[in-house]
């Protein structure tokens, strides 16, 4: 409640301030998008650089190869080991990180506005001459393998991996692991990924953002004399794939011998992230199990005790991704968990919510975004890499009050019932097969059942 009461103030104090800061964007002769976006309210800056493609751009088989390629390029240089580029980067305070997304392959630093010429020097060192080492790469990719065999261990990190992969299957980009598995992983070699990088990063394929404390004119010269040097290359050319067609239930039981507990994700369709729907939908998926105070939370937690936390996740891609509930409950319990999760489905399809809800999920939504998408420099990188990648322009932050206030009872409750359905459910559920099949033959009668000893997801 208190949590409530805060986002309320919030979004009363925020109500139609929420703006983007200042920006220019710049293309260059080569197609790379620059963005420089002056903010000096800290001596900081955030540069990110990104490629288009992402996982998405991995060839078949070989899912994991952008990953390891823009690791790599954190671990030497032609110049600089990986020890001495590491100690000239933490000399000069530099956080630096490797994100890998399905659209984009990002590298991201901050440092202090006082170091810029030497990070930005540094860093054109590790873009256009990495060394992609022969011993870096072969420890990289074990070190990736095990990172799997891991996962595997931690049944909440492994049904992240499963359930796209049983979702949508190995065709679809979503559908493979994006930072590779152990079938994928060890088939790379130095060649292989030094060529995947090379094809990717090019101009066409290029957004770069800085935002921070820089001068705007003195960042674009920098920022061009550094990225204008490449050649344009062939910008990468996104593959559309067909959502997996709604029919009978199916289930993926993941055999984990021992298990004491069962983790499972319920999935169904979902939108893309330009979907109209966009802002009702964030509306109702947060009643539904966006926050503590959700359906979901309340009746698998609160009311029940038959878990510590229950959500539902909201996938936005490129691609319509999965509106999708992720819980776990104790093994004799299973039965009762998914029960009780698909009831609160059927009660929002059926009972909708009503005006005193839709106006607590405006005021959540509100007061939580500022902070979740605007507070910091990196933040702002990423929602201007996201213009880029996605073709949304300023619009999508200085108008979502107006789009959450325009939201109507009845067209909300018109979303719910299109998006969270009762049939044609997607099932994967990780524990022991042993105690659980018999529950899980309840839900569908396409039930596929692995070990999670079996390598891939």
């Amino acid at each position: 409640m208190r949590a409530i009461v805060l986002s309320l103030l919030i979004a009363m104090s925020l109500a139609g301030q929420i703006r983007m800061p200042a920006f220019q964007r710049v293309g260059l002769d080569n197609g790379a998008a620059l963005f420089v976006m002056p903010k000096k309210d800290l001596p900081l800056v955030s540069v990110r650089v990104s490629v288009r493609g992402g996982a998405e751009a991995d060839p078949a088989g070989m899912n994991g190869v952008g990953s390891i390629a823009l690791e790599m390029l954190t671990r030497g240089t032609e110049k600089r080991s990986r020890e001495k580029l590491a100690e000239d980067l933490d000399q000069l305070g530099v956080r630096v990180q490797a994100v890998m997304s399905k659209q984009t392959a990002s590298i991201d630093l901050e440092f202090l506005s006082k170091d810029s010429a030497q990070v930005i020097a540094l860093l054109e060192e590790m873009l256009l001459q990495p060394k992609f080492d022969e011993g870096e790469l072969k420890q990289l990719i074990a070190e990736k393998v095990d990172a799997v065999k891991v996962a595997k261990d931690q049944p909440q990190v492994a049904l992240r991996e499963y359930f796209p992969a049983f979702y949508f299957g190995k065709d679809h980009p979503y559908g493979r692991a994006m930072n590779g598995d152990e079938l994928s992983l060890p088939k790379l070699t130095r060649a292989t990924v030094a060529e995947h990088w090379k094809r990717s990063f090019v101009g066409k394929n290029l957004v770069v953002v800085v935002a921070g404390d820089v001068e705007a004119k003195t960042m674009e010269v920098q920022l061009k004399e550094v990225f204008g040097k490449l050649p344009a290359g062939s910008a990468f050319v996104a593959r559309n794939a067909a959502a997996p067609k709604s029919g009978a239930p199916r289930l993926l039981l993941v055999d984990s011998p021992g298990a004491t507990q069962t983790y499972f994700a319920i999935g169904q369709p979902g939108i893309d992230r330009v979907n109209p729907d966009r802002t009702k939908l964030e509306l109702v998926n947060t009643l539904f199990g966006g926050r503590f105070t959700s359906m979901l939370n309340d009746a698998l937690r609160v009311d029940s005790g038959l878990t510590y936390g229950a959500n539902s996740i909201l996938q936005v891609d490129r691609l319509p991704g999965t509106i999708s509930i992720v819980t776990f409950t104790k093994t004799e319990s299973t039965e009762a968990a998914i029960d009780l999760a698909l009831k609160q489905l059927e009660k929002l399809q059926s009972q909708g919510i009503d005006a005193e809800q839709l106006a607590s999920a405006k005021a959540y939504v509100k007061g939580e975004y500022p902070t979740k998408a605007l507070e910091t420099i990196n933040q702002l990188s990423g929602m201007l890499t996201d213009f880029e990648i996605f073709g949304l322009n300023r619009g999508e932050v200085d108008d979502l009050i107006s789009r959450i206030d325009a939201a109507t009872l009845e067209q909300v409750n018109q979303t719910a019932r299109k998006y969270y359905k009762t049939s044609g459910l997607v099932f994967v559920l990780i524990g022991d097969a042993a105690k659980i099949r018999k529950t899980a033959e309840k839900y569908a009668k396409d039930v596929r059942v692995v070990k999670i000893s079996e390598p891939g997801f």
